[in-house]
């Protein structure tokens, strides 16, 4: 027989980990009808802002009205214009604008790789890394994080789970 007070001990996540599922959570918000999206903007470990894609805030979402991307059959990453949504880093970049919070050194949690209208905002803002474990077909963005010496990281999906004892 052993140890009665001997607790079986689940792994701690590492930080990457940790603020990526916060960005899987943050994605559930999303209003979108083809990607949620969730991401996290962290610095010095400590979470600054987050944000989803969804309509601008009054408006419609698509879960109400229908995708018109989907209607006018328009591929992943072309003519952003047309669709009602703010992309998840977007809004993340928003708010810190709304609240006064300062990202420029900071690091993304994103559940997708970035469009290049978002790269070119993440650029501005002063972002040094940004982790996805996602796809998407813009590797244009990719490149221009590069030139920027932005770091971007490609991790594993995380578990949907939470590992706590019980």
């Amino acid at each position: 027989m052993g140890d009665p007070f001997k607790r079986k001990v689940k792994p701690r996540a590492s930080w990457d980990e940790y603020f990526m599922k916060i960005a899987m959570i943050v994605a559930e918000r999303s209003t979108c009808r083809r990607h949620h999206v969730g991401a996290v903007i962290v610095k010095n470990k400590r979470i600054l802002t987050t944000g989803y894609n969804g309509a601008a805030k009054g408006i419609k979402d698509c879960m109400e009205l229908g995708c018109l991307r989907d209607e006018k059959d328009v591929e992943s990453g072309k003519n952003h214009e047309i669709c009602r949504a703010i992309h998840a880093e977007q809004n993340a970049i928003i708010q810190a604008g709304l609240h006064g919070v300062n990202i420029e050194g900071s690091t993304i949690y994103c559940t997708h790789p970035p469009c290049i209208l978002c790269a070119k905002m993440l650029i501005n803002a002063g972002t040094k890394r940004f982790i996805t474990y996602g796809e998407y077909p813009d590797k244009a963005a990719q490149k221009l994080l590069k030139e920027a010496d932005v770091e971007f990281i490609k991790t594993e999906k995380p578990k949907k789970e939470i590992n706590v004892l019980d």
